[in-house]
């Protein structure tokens, strides 16, 4: 893990919440349908793990996309992710009904987005993440952008930071490598 300057390591370690988008994200953003019209999605399975081991350290994952396709909806299920807002075209109005209910500041919240309708909660959260491909407006406007790109372990690389905002990351993986952190929704 590359050197995460002190100022993003205190924002880092005062999230409560991350929030992710979808497509560009969780995804490289390539849209691919069968013969049939069915749409596919590729996730990278590094970013399962780190979604899990943010959730076993009781900061709460969520995902609010501009579409929603049965492929996502069946990644968050796999996830355990049960705040899901798939279909959402005004992020911010999701996000902050999300944190009135789980009584969360907005400083305590990571959002982690690629392009432009993501910009209005990027500039009202705690800390802000773009992936390494995202549009250059986004980059210009986020606190962090990832060695990452999108779907090729973004949400690993922000569990990562987070976490060894905390503590060693050797001691966060340490609940990884336990038989029944298989067994959890990946």
């Amino acid at each position: 893990m590359v050197h995460i300057p002190n100022a993003i390591k205190e924002k880092a370690r005062a999230v409560r919440m991350v929030v992710f988008d979808v497509d560009g994200v969780l995804t490289d953003g390539t849209l691919t349908y069968s013969a049939s019209g069915e749409e596919v999605k590729h996730f990278n399975v590094k970013d399962g793990v780190g979604i899990k081991l943010l959730n076993q350290y009781d900061i709460v994952t969520a995902i609010i996309s501009a579409k929603n396709s049965a492929p996502l909806q069946k990644r968050a299920e796999d996830l355990g992710i049960t705040h899901f807002f798939p279909g959402t075209k005004d992020k911010w109005s999701a996000l902050s009904q999300l944190m009135d209910e789980l009584l969360i500041d907005s400083g305590e919240v990571c959002y982690v987005g690629d392009d432009v309708i993501d910009l209005k909660v990027m500039r009202r959260v705690g800390l802000s993440v773009a992936p390494k491909d995202a549009f250059w407006m986004v980059r210009e406007h986020s606190d962090l952008i990832t060695d990452a790109e999108g779907g090729k372990g973004v949400a690993r690389e922000v569990a990562d930071i987070i976490l060894a905002s905390r503590m060693p990351l050797e001691e966060a993986y340490i609940k990884a490598m336990l038989p029944e952190f298989e067994e959890l929704k990946s």
